[in-house]
C-alpha cells in the first residue's frame, strides 16, 4: 500500500523520520506520556535506537509497532506526527 513504510532513521530522542512508499516522508516525535504498556519500554534510549522497518511498519524487538496508515494520514496533514 500507498503508505507501507520504506525508511525510518531515529533523529534524536523519541523522534524519528520516515519515508512512505509512495514518496512522502515526514517526522513521528513520541511524548512521554505516550510511553505506557507496551510502549513503555521505548523510555530505554538504546532500545529505540533499535527502530527497524518491517514489513511496512515502523517497528522494535518484542512485537512494537506503530501503525502506518495513521502514521501517513498525521503526516500528509501535518508534515508530523505527534503520539501523546
Amino acid at each position: 500500500m500507498y503508505w507501507d513504510v520504506v525508511e525510518a532513521k531515529v533523529l534524536g530522542s523519541l523522534e524519528f523520520a520516515v519515508t512512505f512508499a509512495d514518496g512522502l516522508s515526514g517526522k513521528v516525535k513520541i511524548l512521554p506520556t505516550h510511553l505506557y504498556g507496551v510502549f513503555e519500554k521505548l523510555r530505554d534510549p538504546d532500545f529505540f535506537k533499535e527502530l527497524r522497518v518491517t514489513n511496512g511498519f515502523v517497528s522494535w524487538p518484542g512485537d512494537i509497532d506503530i501503525a502506518p496508515d495513521a502514521m501517513y494520514h498525521e503526516i500528509k496533514n501535518k508534515g508530523t506526527w505527534v503520539l501523546e
